[in-house]
Protein backbone atom coordinates (compact mmCIF):
# COMPACT_ATOMS: atom_id res chain seq x y z
CA UNK A 1 0.00 0.00 0.00
CA UNK A 2 1.45 3.57 -0.84
CA UNK A 3 2.13 5.94 1.66
CA UNK A 4 -1.00 7.56 0.83
CA UNK A 5 -3.26 5.27 0.51
CA UNK A 6 -2.61 4.67 4.57
CA UNK A 7 -3.65 8.76 5.52
CA UNK A 8 -6.15 8.88 7.47
CA UNK A 9 -10.23 9.35 6.23
CA UNK A 10 -13.19 10.92 7.38
CA UNK A 11 -16.18 9.61 6.27
CA UNK A 12 -19.24 11.66 6.64
CA UNK A 13 -22.45 10.08 7.22
CA UNK A 14 -23.25 6.81 8.90
CA UNK A 15 -26.20 5.21 7.24
CA UNK A 16 -25.59 1.47 5.41
CA UNK A 17 -23.23 2.77 3.01
CA UNK A 18 -21.14 5.25 4.82
CA UNK A 19 -20.99 2.83 7.71
CA UNK A 20 -20.06 0.17 5.30
CA UNK A 21 -17.07 2.39 3.85
CA UNK A 22 -15.93 3.72 7.69
CA UNK A 23 -16.15 -0.32 9.13
CA UNK A 24 -14.26 -1.80 5.57
CA UNK A 25 -11.23 1.10 5.53
CA UNK A 26 -11.03 0.26 9.37
CA UNK A 27 -10.38 -3.51 8.67
CA UNK A 28 -8.27 -2.77 6.22
CA UNK A 29 -5.94 -0.60 8.88
CA UNK A 30 -6.93 3.00 8.05
CA UNK A 31 -7.66 5.50 10.45
CA UNK A 32 -11.11 6.77 10.29
CA UNK A 33 -12.96 9.77 11.53
CA UNK A 34 -16.14 8.90 11.57
CA UNK A 35 -18.88 12.17 11.73
CA UNK A 36 -22.76 11.94 11.81
CA UNK A 37 -25.18 14.04 12.95
CA UNK A 38 -27.00 11.53 14.73
CA UNK A 39 -25.64 10.88 18.33
CA UNK A 40 -27.46 7.36 18.27
CA UNK A 41 -25.71 6.11 15.47
CA UNK A 42 -21.99 7.49 16.78
CA UNK A 43 -23.04 5.73 19.93
CA UNK A 44 -23.87 2.60 18.05
CA UNK A 45 -20.60 2.25 16.52
CA UNK A 46 -18.34 3.83 19.28
CA UNK A 47 -16.52 0.45 19.62
CA UNK A 48 -15.69 -0.02 16.17
CA UNK A 49 -14.10 2.85 14.71
CA UNK A 50 -11.17 4.74 15.11
CA UNK A 51 -13.48 7.52 16.18
CA UNK A 52 -16.81 8.76 15.65
CA UNK A 53 -18.51 12.00 16.95
CA UNK A 54 -21.65 13.46 16.19
CA UNK A 55 -21.38 17.01 14.95
CA UNK A 56 -23.04 19.12 12.30
CA UNK A 57 -21.38 19.13 9.02
CA UNK A 58 -22.92 21.41 7.26
CA UNK A 59 -21.01 24.14 9.93
CA UNK A 60 -17.72 25.02 8.87
CA UNK A 61 -15.89 26.09 12.04
CA UNK A 62 -17.40 22.02 13.74
CA UNK A 63 -15.54 20.97 10.73
CA UNK A 64 -12.77 22.74 11.73
CA UNK A 65 -12.76 22.09 15.35
CA UNK A 66 -12.68 18.31 14.35
CA UNK A 67 -9.25 19.04 12.33
CA UNK A 68 -11.26 18.06 9.19
CA UNK A 69 -9.32 20.52 7.15
CA UNK A 70 -6.11 18.45 7.92
CA UNK A 71 -7.22 15.35 6.26
CA UNK A 72 -6.28 14.73 2.63
CA UNK A 73 -9.44 11.99 1.44
CA UNK A 74 -12.75 12.54 2.80
CA UNK A 75 -16.24 10.30 2.05
CA UNK A 76 -19.46 11.75 1.66
CA UNK A 77 -21.98 9.23 2.58
CA UNK A 78 -24.71 11.37 3.52
CA UNK A 79 -27.98 9.58 2.86
CA UNK A 80 -31.04 11.74 1.56
CA UNK A 81 -30.78 14.80 2.61
CA UNK A 82 -29.28 16.42 -0.68
CA UNK A 83 -28.54 19.63 0.76
CA UNK A 84 -26.61 18.35 3.14
CA UNK A 85 -24.98 16.44 1.47
CA UNK A 86 -24.23 19.59 -1.15
CA UNK A 87 -22.70 21.91 1.55
CA UNK A 88 -20.91 19.30 3.25
CA UNK A 89 -19.25 18.76 0.00
CA UNK A 90 -18.03 22.49 -0.65
CA UNK A 91 -17.37 23.08 2.22
CA UNK A 92 -14.72 20.08 2.21
CA UNK A 93 -13.82 21.71 -1.36
CA UNK A 94 -13.72 25.76 0.88
CA UNK A 95 -11.10 23.28 3.23
CA UNK A 96 -8.98 21.50 0.84
CA UNK A 97 -9.11 18.90 1.34
CA UNK A 98 -8.08 17.08 -1.49
CA UNK A 99 -10.02 13.92 -2.44
CA UNK A 100 -13.34 13.69 -2.03
CA UNK A 101 -15.42 10.97 -2.97
CA UNK A 102 -19.26 11.96 -2.70
CA UNK A 103 -22.93 9.92 -2.66
CA UNK A 104 -24.83 11.25 -4.91
CA UNK A 105 -28.81 9.31 -4.91
CA UNK A 106 -29.40 10.60 -8.34
CA UNK A 107 -28.02 11.91 -11.64
CA UNK A 108 -29.18 15.19 -11.14
CA UNK A 109 -27.38 14.94 -7.27
CA UNK A 110 -24.26 13.60 -9.02
CA UNK A 111 -24.20 16.70 -11.36
CA UNK A 112 -24.09 18.86 -8.43
CA UNK A 113 -22.06 17.46 -6.49
CA UNK A 114 -19.50 17.40 -9.38
CA UNK A 115 -19.95 20.90 -10.36
CA UNK A 116 -19.03 21.89 -6.26
CA UNK A 117 -16.15 20.10 -6.48
CA UNK A 118 -16.64 16.59 -5.50
CA UNK A 119 -13.44 14.70 -7.36
CA UNK A 120 -15.60 11.18 -7.33
CA UNK A 121 -19.16 11.17 -7.46
CA UNK A 122 -20.88 7.02 -6.69
CA UNK A 123 -23.75 6.15 -7.18
CA UNK A 124 -24.30 3.09 -4.70
CA UNK A 125 -27.77 2.40 -5.17
CA UNK A 126 -27.95 2.26 -9.06
CA UNK A 127 -24.89 0.33 -9.22
CA UNK A 128 -26.51 -2.31 -6.97
CA UNK A 129 -29.16 -1.96 -9.56
CA UNK A 130 -27.76 -2.63 -12.08
CA UNK A 131 -25.79 -5.65 -10.75
CA UNK A 132 -29.05 -6.78 -9.74
CA UNK A 133 -30.91 -6.37 -12.46
CA UNK A 134 -28.14 -8.27 -14.73
CA UNK A 135 -28.01 -11.33 -12.04
CA UNK A 136 -31.70 -11.68 -11.98
CA UNK A 137 -31.77 -11.59 -15.89
CA UNK A 138 -30.67 -15.11 -17.26
CA UNK A 139 -27.30 -16.49 -17.09
CA UNK A 140 -24.97 -13.89 -15.42
CA UNK A 141 -23.24 -15.31 -12.04
CA UNK A 142 -21.25 -12.17 -11.08
CA UNK A 143 -21.62 -8.47 -12.89
CA UNK A 144 -19.79 -5.54 -12.12
CA UNK A 145 -19.40 -2.22 -14.22
CA UNK A 146 -16.23 -0.81 -14.88
CA UNK A 147 -17.06 2.47 -16.23
CA UNK A 148 -20.33 4.12 -18.19
CA UNK A 149 -20.31 1.60 -20.92
CA UNK A 150 -17.56 -1.34 -19.99
CA UNK A 151 -18.44 -4.33 -17.91
CA UNK A 152 -17.00 -7.50 -16.45
CA UNK A 153 -18.79 -10.28 -16.26
CA UNK A 154 -18.64 -14.07 -14.68
CA UNK A 155 -20.79 -16.09 -16.76
CA UNK A 156 -21.62 -19.79 -18.20
CA UNK A 157 -20.08 -19.96 -21.68
CA UNK A 158 -22.56 -20.13 -24.57
CA UNK A 159 -22.91 -23.28 -26.33
CA UNK A 160 -21.57 -21.63 -29.62
CA UNK A 161 -18.23 -21.39 -28.20
CA UNK A 162 -18.03 -24.71 -26.48
CA UNK A 163 -15.89 -27.48 -27.59
CA UNK A 164 -13.57 -24.95 -29.46
CA UNK A 165 -10.20 -23.30 -28.51
CA UNK A 166 -11.20 -20.23 -27.65
CA UNK A 167 -8.73 -18.01 -30.61
CA UNK A 168 -11.18 -20.17 -33.17
CA UNK A 169 -14.40 -18.40 -31.50
CA UNK A 170 -14.14 -15.22 -32.58
CA UNK A 171 -16.08 -13.67 -29.84
CA UNK A 172 -13.87 -10.25 -29.82
CA UNK A 173 -14.58 -9.55 -33.80
CA UNK A 174 -17.99 -10.53 -33.68
CA UNK A 175 -19.46 -9.63 -29.92
CA UNK A 176 -16.37 -7.37 -28.79
CA UNK A 177 -15.75 -9.62 -25.76
CA UNK A 178 -12.50 -10.44 -24.48
CA UNK A 179 -12.58 -14.38 -22.39
CA UNK A 180 -9.88 -13.07 -19.52
CA UNK A 181 -10.18 -16.13 -17.21
CA UNK A 182 -12.03 -19.81 -16.97
CA UNK A 183 -12.73 -21.94 -13.88
CA UNK A 184 -13.01 -25.65 -14.78
CA UNK A 185 -15.22 -27.45 -12.98
CA UNK A 186 -14.08 -27.95 -9.14
CA UNK A 187 -11.12 -25.98 -9.84
CA UNK A 188 -9.92 -22.18 -9.62
CA UNK A 189 -9.88 -19.61 -11.92
CA UNK A 190 -7.08 -19.32 -14.75
CA UNK A 191 -6.20 -17.25 -17.27
CA UNK A 192 -7.56 -18.38 -20.63
CA UNK A 193 -5.52 -18.63 -23.68
CA UNK A 194 -6.64 -18.50 -27.36
CA UNK A 195 -5.89 -22.55 -26.40
CA UNK A 196 -8.48 -22.97 -23.87
CA UNK A 197 -11.27 -25.10 -24.89
CA UNK A 198 -14.52 -25.45 -22.72
CA UNK A 199 -17.11 -26.82 -21.47
CA UNK A 200 -20.94 -26.11 -20.51
CA UNK A 201 -19.87 -27.24 -16.79
CA UNK A 202 -16.88 -23.90 -16.91
CA UNK A 203 -17.24 -20.55 -15.73
CA UNK A 204 -15.87 -17.71 -17.22
CA UNK A 205 -14.81 -14.48 -16.86
CA UNK A 206 -15.08 -11.68 -19.47
CA UNK A 207 -14.95 -8.11 -20.30
CA UNK A 208 -16.50 -5.64 -23.14
CA UNK A 209 -18.97 -3.25 -23.47
CA UNK A 210 -22.23 -3.94 -21.08
CA UNK A 211 -25.00 -4.13 -24.62
CA UNK A 212 -22.30 -6.30 -25.96
CA UNK A 213 -22.35 -8.58 -22.80
CA UNK A 214 -25.83 -8.85 -22.70
CA UNK A 215 -26.04 -9.89 -26.33
CA UNK A 216 -23.44 -12.34 -25.41
CA UNK A 217 -25.44 -14.34 -22.98
CA UNK A 218 -28.93 -14.02 -24.93
CA UNK A 219 -27.42 -16.30 -27.36
CA UNK A 220 -28.55 -19.41 -25.99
Amino acid sequence: MAEWEKEPVVVIGLGRFGTAVALELTRRGIEVLAIDESPKRVQSLSGHLTKVVAADTTDIDALRDLGVDEFYRAVVAVGTDIEASILTTSLLVELEVDDIWAKAISAHHGRILDRVGANHVVYPELEAGERVAHLVSGRILDYMQVDEDFAMAKITPPRQVVGMPLGETKLRSKYGITVVGVKYAGKTFTYATAETELTHDDIILVTGRSRDIDRLVGLD
